[in-house]
């Protein structure tokens, strides 16, 4: 293994045991030189190709040439490492909407050598507070507007007690990144990490609610623009990409900072895009290529002839199932063939996905060159075409989890098994069944069922609570909660209906609003085992009948 460029080795430290690592398979595509900075090659190698004066970052507010972004980007990692003094190897809690700010810190904090933790815009405090545990943060970068949760959480959690914030103005408050920015204009020397020195820390929650840290190297930043991009998506310098993926989940890392920089196109960061915002960038910067969940093309479909989106070629669907009424809406609306995908934050992105006259129907395509996929059962035996299995996938990528027992249960047999039941026909196309976990995924966010029974449990008029994913078909699932009442509860509550609100508000106050049950039913009593184990299956099969 090459020497790590990491002054600080808490994140190495705390990898899987080797044996407990999936087999990296090697490829053509991903043959990277021993010593590599993932910010480097997205962005000062771009510019020595001669990008520097073309358009990188386009915001609602500004645009910026490659020049300028590295500008900030120099500027930023000095104030990491000089103002505050971070070494490589310590962690950035990143926290901020898609906004170039935010990319220009993920960069900069690549760029010194550190490690990016960014977090999802919605997160409550009481959310934030695990995962700087977890990953031991040492500083925090936040949007302005963003902090409120994380004063409350720096409350209980001092690690998030050391913040600059930032927000596009130039100021004098020593709390304020641009107010440092300032100070530092030459070029900041980038730290000369190894290809598996840790770039990236993304956060999935899994099904227990309990935050896992997904640990990805440098290599593997630039292994997720050169294998989906480069043999399905085919982007060039003179695309425009756009979509709706946070940068802090790795659907929007790659295919909205990530892939546009690794070939030279711009990208349009848009901070809170409804349907007919997003339709509007599009006609209104020419957009070439969008990212987002198949909700959002379901809703942008029934208004897309109000615009012109003529310059639209690829539009790529991820993050939950993708019905076939929707592809097929989006096709009579638009004329253009979706290209499905299915990714993992344990393997960074997408590793299954076909494009074009690759398409077929039903299926989210073949495996992408460079991986392998199979569909086995419970004791990881491969199983023919045309049975249903659990998913096994390797490749230049794979799951590695921070200080997670965990771990055992993702990768067997050097196989990383994504949690996700599928079906394989003949010629090697994937269709996905179901999760195989309590996972639900509702218009494209996941979301555990136990962090929002745990939620629902903080009420006091809540006695006993269970929490499953239901079909919907504008969100493919919605979240529904069977609850169990105090006695005397409905009638303090004020009823059916009050009792629905009051409970939906108080989740959206605990955790991140959009895990809020949309549907609760109330019961007298919930299915559980004689040891007190809530059996779901037998809410599952309550929800169908």
């Amino acid at each position: 293994m090459t020497a790590s460029a990491h002054v600080d080795p808490f994140a190495r430290d705390r990898l899987p045991p080797r044996e407990q690592w999936p087999e990296i398979l090697s490829s053509p595509d991903t043959d990277y030189p021993e010593r590599m900075n993932a910010a480097v090659e997205l962005l000062d190698a771009m510019i020595e190709r001669g990008f520097g004066e073309s358009i990188a970052l386009r915001g609602s507010e500004s645009t910026w040439t490659w020049s300028a972004l590295r500008d900030r980007v120099d500027r930023i990692a000095h104030v990491l490492s000089r103002h505050l003094g971070l070494v490589p190897g310590n962690r950035v809690l990143l926290r901020g909407t898609n906004h170039p700010m935010m990319a220009a810190c993920w960069l900069a904090t690549l760029k010194a050598g550190l490690i990016a933790v960014p977090t999802m815009p919605l997160l409550r405090a009481s959310e934030l507070v695990p995962i700087a545990d977890k990953a031991r943060v040492d500083a925090v970068l936040c949007d302005q507007r963003l902090r409120d949760e994380v004063d409350r959480a720096a409350v209980d959690c001092p690690l998030l007690s050391r913040v600059l914030f930032f927000n596009g103005l130039t100021t004098d408050d020593p709390d304020v990144l641009e107010a440092w920015m300032p100070h530092y204009a030459e070029p900041y020397r980038p730290c000369e990490t190894a290809a598996d020195d840790i770039a990236l820390i993304a956060f999935t929650s899994g099904t227990t609610g309990q935050p896992k840290g997904t640990v990805h190297f440098h290599r593997d930043v630039i292994a997720m623009c050169d294998l989906f991009p480069r043999h399905v998506l085919k982007p060039s310098a003179a695309d425009v990409f756009c979509g709706t993926p946070p940068l802090a989940f790795t659907f929007g890392l790659g295919g909205l900072l990530c892939f546009p920089m690794r070939v030279g196109a711009s990208t349009l960061l848009l901070e809170g895009p409804t349907p007919e915002k997003m339709l509007a960038a599009i006609q209104q910067h020419r957009a070439t290529i969008v990212f987002t969940a198949p909700t959002f093309y379901r809703q942008m479909a029934g208004l897309a002839a109000r615009y012109d989106l003529s310059s639209l070629r690829s539009c790529v669907s991820a993050g939950e199932a993708l019905p076939d009424a929707t592809r097929q809406l989006w096709k009579q609306a638009t004329g253009i063939e979706m290209i499905d995908g299915i990714g993992a934050t344990e393997m960074i992105h997408i590793f299954i996905s076909s494009a074009g006259n690759e398409v077929r129907s039903g299926a989210i395509g073949r495996v992408v060159p460079g991986y392998e996929a199979l569909i086995v059962d419970e004791h990881m035996k491969p199983l023919p075409p045309g049975s249903v299995g659990r998913l096994a996938v390797r490749g230049p990528t794979g799951c590695r989890y921070l200080a997670d027992e965990r771990q055992a249960q993702y990768v067997r047999h050097g196989w990383n098994l994504t949690g996700d039941t599928f079906q394989m026909d003949k010629d090697g196309y994937f269709y996905y069944q179901a999760r195989s976990d309590d996972m639900i995924i509702s218009a494209g966010y996941n979301i555990a069922g136990p962090e929002v029974e745990s939620a629902l449990l903080s009420h006091p008029e809540v006695a006993e609570c269970g929490v499953i994913g239901v079909g919907d078909p504008e969100r493919g699932q919605i979240v529904r909660a069977y609850v169990v009442l105090h006695p005397g509860a409905m009638e303090r509550m004020g009823g059916t209906g009050a009792a629905t609100r009051l409970l939906q508000e108080h989740v959206k106050r605990s955790i991140a609003p959009y895990k809020y049950p949309r549907s609760v039913i109330f019961v007298d009593h919930l299915p559980r085992t004689e040891t007190g184990k809530l059996q779901r299956f037998r809410l599952r099969a309550a929800a169908l009948s």
